[in-house]
Parts: structure tokens; C-alpha cells; sequence
């Protein structure tokens, strides 16, 4: 059996997280995530760059098109290319895993091991998303990726939903 297809399957997995996030950074919705919507979005993540923000900077300037204001979705995609090492470095599937692993990171903020309705609310509320307004909401989105009942994600709850095309 060809590798082919399943490599296929897993760069479309990866280009559709990496769009959610780039649709989760682009707050005005407009397909450009500008320097001050990137740096808005690390800050609400909690990821404090301080005395690297003006290297950050310098970086994403570099994938900007001439003319643009902002990272369209293709130079984005590019920037994280480059931010994790490119593409054709190790295997793949080893590179999904820790992809996967850091995002569920961002969530599973205590690191037991899952996703909780107050975890997932509260960085749903740093990203400024209008769920985390409502915890009933929330806990709907967990309920609807819980598959064991047990009213949080786990962390293969977690790689079936994002696999599922269904993110947070």
C-alpha cells in the first residue's frame, strides 16, 4: 500500500488546523492577519514574546507581501513552515504528533492530561471568542467530542475531534 494517500490525508489535516488558527488570528475576518491582530493573539494565548517581539516582528515582515498589510493565509502558512523547521525535516507523522500535542497543551492548562469546560472557557475567552460567554455552551462543545462521558477531552478525544474536521 502507497504512503501517498495517507501523507495526502494528513498535509489537508494540518492545513485545516493551521487555517482555523489563522481564522482565529485574523479577528476582523478579513483573510489578512496584520502584526497587531498576530500580536493581540499571542498576548491573549499568554505567550509573552517581551524582548522578542521586535525579532517576531522582523520575521513576519519578511512574509508580508509587498503592498500587503498583513499574512494572507498561503504567506502564514509559509511563516509556520519556517517557524517549526520546514517541511521536509523528520517524519511526518512524528511532526503531527507534537503539533498536536502542543496545541492540546494550550488548552489542558493545569497538564492533567485533559481538557476541562472551565479550561477550554477560559482560553476560549483569551482568544476573545464569544463562546466562552456562556459556560453552557461550552460544556455543549465538550460533550460533543467526550466520547468516554467522563465531561472532559482527553487527549485522543482531542486528535479524533481535530482529525474530524470538528475544532473547538
Amino acid at each position: 500500500m502507497s504512503t501517498a494517500p495517507r501523507q495526502s490525508q494528513q498535509q489537508r489535516h494540518r492545513r485545516l488546523r493551521l487555517r482555523r488558527v489563522f481564522d482565529i488570528f485574523d479577528c476582523d475576518g478579513d483573510g489578512i492577519i496584520t502584526q497587531a491582530e498576530l500580536s493581540g493573539a499571542l498576548g491573549r494565548l499568554g505567550v509573552a514574546l517581551g524582548a522578542q517581539a521586535g525579532a517576531l516582528d522582523s520575521v513576519v515582515a519578511a512574509y508580508i507581501a509587498p503592498g500587503m498589510p498583513g499574512l494572507r493565509f498561503s504567506d502564514f502558512e509559509a511563516l509556520h513552515d519556517e517557524l517549526d523547521g520546514g517541511e521536509g525535516e523528520g517524519p511526518e507523522e512524528e511532526d503531527e504528533e507534537r503539533e498536536m500535542r502542543e496545541a492540546f497543551a494550550v488548552f489542558d492548562e493545569n497538564g492533567d492530561g485533559y481538557i476541562s469546560a472551565a479550561e477550554l472557557q477560559a482560553v476560549l475567552g483569551r482568544m476573545g471568542m464569544p463562546e466562552a460567554g456562556s459556560m453552557a455552551r461550552v460544556q455543549d462543545m465538550i460533550a460533543a467530542h467526550d466520547r468516554d462521558s467522563d465531561g472532559r477531552v482527553d487527549f485522543q478525544e482531542f486528535k479524533a475531534m481535530m482529525a474530524d474536521g470538528n475544532g473547538v
